[in-house]
């Protein structure tokens, strides 16, 4: 009997030491957090231990989602800890869509729970987006990170005119996913105004009523299909810049001098080459002629032997000759003088 109180006693040891170490590592997880615990309850967003064990076991920051918690209550905002959770999870960043939701509700602008948090899943600052929802932001036309410092446009007189202008914009929270970005507003709103510059028939008239470009522009309905809302355009500065009408002129007189200078080169080629060939063709027909009168003394020899030609005949030929010679030098006389 004796020995088996001892093996009791030794057991129930054991188990107790179990039980202690087993507490012991509980009092330890739940100190972790009771201060998040206590601080939720005060504030009246409670949370229960279990939910911020079942956190720490899903590795999501149990500071931040009571954080938010708070921030959405004291605010009247009624967002549960589920979605919030759920969100992190997700990958969003819960405690700037809260921020942006309190902010948007104090400018009394709608925005729920699912539209701000797929905002701000979709890669959007919502709480950048609310901000210039309620201060519109001005965005400068073109935007000088891009290289560029002025819009150029021609007018119908050929003067090119530089145009700076500035665009004053809104976000359109309905459309902020999916809508078109700052860059696509700089291009329209360019495109506009080089539109209406190539449509005005003098650039001093854009000069006398730079508001035209602008209220041209914005009926346009630029901002159709975007993230924002514009609620003006402002031409900010317009510069004279070169007479491209007359720089065009130019040039094509330029080219249609170059154009006739190798026309005429080419007839002139032309004419070089008929030259030379009437000059080779001049050059045979005298060889032709050399030829026949070489065959002259031959045919005569032949006429001599044959009896057809006798010497008295012979005779008034070179008579003839040295007069058709004398002739030719009496009507020619610079040609037999050698300078």
């Amino acid at each position: 009997m004796h020995i088996l109180a001892e093996e009791g006693f030794q057991f129930g040891t054991v188990v107790a030491v179990f039980v202690g170490i087993v507490i012991l590592i509980l009092l330890a997880v739940l100190g972790q957090f009771m201060g998040i615990y206590i601080r939720a309850m005060v504030s009246g967003a409670r949370v229960s231990l279990l939910d911020l064990l079942g956190m720490r076991l899903r590795k999501v920051n149990a500071n931040a989602i009571v954080n938010a918690r708070i921030q959405a209550l004291r605010a009247g905002l009624n967002v549960t800890t589920p979605e919030m959770e759920s969100h992190v999870l997700a990958g969003g960043d819960v405690q700037r869509v809260i921020l942006a939701m309190i902010a948007a509700n104090k400018a009394n602008i709608e925005l729920p729970w699912r539209v701000a948090t797929g905002i701000d899943l979709a890669g959007r600052d919502i709480l950048d987006a609310v901000q210039t929802s309620v201060n519109p932001k001005v965005i400068d036309v073109p935007n000088p990170a891009m290289g560029r410092s002025t819009i150029d446009a021609v007018a119908k007189n050929g003067i090119q005119l530089k145009v700076k202008a500035r665009v004053t914009v809104r976000t359109n929270i309905n459309q902020l996913v999916g809508g078109a970005t700052e860059e696509t507003i700089i291009a329209r709103v360019g495109e506009g105004i080089v539109t209406s510059i190539g449509s005005a028939i003098d650039h001093s008239d854009v000069l006398e009523n730079p508001d035209h470009i602008s209220k041209a522009v914005l009926a346009k309905g630029l901002d159709a299909n975007t993230a924002f809302t514009i609620l003006s355009i402002d031409i900010a500065d317009i510069d004279v810049g070169e007479n491209i009408g007359a720089k065009l002129q130019a040039d094509k007189a330029e080219a249609d001098k170059k154009t006739a200078q190798a026309e005429a080169e080419k007839r002139r080629a032309m004419a070089i080459a008929q030259e030379q060939e009437n000059i080779a063709e001049q050059a045979k027909n005298r060889a032709l002629v050399v030829l026949a009168e070489a065959e002259v003394p031959r045919a005569m020899a032949e006429a001599f032997r044959s009896g057809n030609l006798g010497i008295m005949d012979y005779y008034k030929m070179k008579n003839m000759q040295a007069d058709t010679g004398m002739r030719e030098a009496i009507a020619n006389p610079g040609d037999g003088v050698k300078g």
